[in-house]
């Protein structure tokens, strides 16, 4: 096991680099524990941070999800273009999309979800109203058909 995480190590320390840069990884190569930065530096200044910050999310996805994430990104969401650029189907971009949404802890937004409760408190609202006697029959089922 050792010589695993050694070669991991390894791998990491001569893994690509972007512009002289490494690559952060996402877990400890020893423990499998959680990383930090802890030090921050400009090149051109010569300033040094340090303190204990996060690791973006998104630097702890494997390659892959980082790679359809970009695709993703670069199709501005648009599900038929990256099935094209990916050359893989529909269901597999939502499997994928779920997948990186799940890893991100983001929850989808539910617009619509949201809409047919607001529209089903209206349609209690004006029940009541018409109940109580607020509204008329024939208002109360103008304002119904307004909620369609």
């Amino acid at each position: 096991m050792a010589k695993k995480l050694k070669e991991e190590f390894v791998a990491h320390e001569e893994g690509q680099s972007r512009n002289g840069y490494q690559e952060i990884p996402a877990k400890c190569p020893v423990s499998g524990g959680e990383l930090y930065v802890s030090e921050l530096t400009c090149e051109e200044s010569g300033v040094t941070i340090r303190g204990k910050f996060r690791i973006p999310d998104q630097a702890a996805l494997d390659e892959d999800k980082q790679a359809f994430l970009k695709v993703f990104l670069r199709a501005r969401g648009v599900i038929s273009t990256v099935e094209k650029e990916m050359g893989i189907s529909y269901p597999t971009v939502r499997a994928r999309l779920d997948g990186l949404l799940h890893e991100l802890n983001l929850a989808p937004i539910k617009e619509d979800l949201k809409k047919k409760e607001k529209d089903a408190e209206k349609k209690r609202q004006v029940l009541k109203d018409l109940e109580d006697g607020k509204l008329t029959p024939e208002q109360a089922k103008k304002k119904l058909r307004g909620l369609k």
